[in-house]
């Protein structure tokens, strides 16, 4: 005789096919049943604050806003545009055979990287410069380095 093809582990996979196959079926009878929400039913009302609602807002508390005082850009500041951001200092270190080296400013005690690339003038240990500042990779730069006088 001739083993059953049907195991215990196909007929219970088989049987819960069967079920949720079912259950389908019941929940599309019963959607069919109940009908369809209405679009209004589906509506959510954000009030002033922020919070969601059933309920539509009340109309008097709305707010008029003049479309002309909107501003859609950031306004240039006209007094940054004036000021020149140059500054003295005194080379702390410099090295010109690698062709770099380091500023104190004189205002406010900061160290800036200065490098050749960014002298105007030739400048040397203890030398009272002018310069302006640049951001660079690791920090902020000594650009455009003149001696004074």
């Amino acid at each position: 005789m001739a083993k059953s093809q049907e195991t215990f582990n196909k007929k219970e996979k088989e049987k819960k096919r069967l079920k949720k196959r079912q259950d389908k079926l019941c929940k599309k009878e019963e959607r069919k049943t109940t009908g369809k929400q209405s679009f209004e039913d589906m509506i959510a009302y954000v009030d002033e604050n922020g919070r969601i609602s059933a309920t539509p807002p009340e109309n008097n508390i709305k707010t008029v806003i003049d479309s002309e005082n909107i501003m859609t850009s950031v306004p240039r500041n006209r007094e940054q545009e004036e000021v020149t951001n140059i500054k003295t200092g005194i080379v702390e270190f410099y090295d010109s055979k690698k062709g770099f080296g380091f500023i104190k400013d004189l205002s406010n005690n900061y160290k800036y990287f200065v490098h050749a690339k960014g002298l105007m003038t030739p400048i040397d240990v203890n030398n009272k410069v002018t310069f302006e500042i640049q951001k660079g990779l690791r920090g902020m730069n000594a650009v455009n380095v003149k001696r004074s006088q």
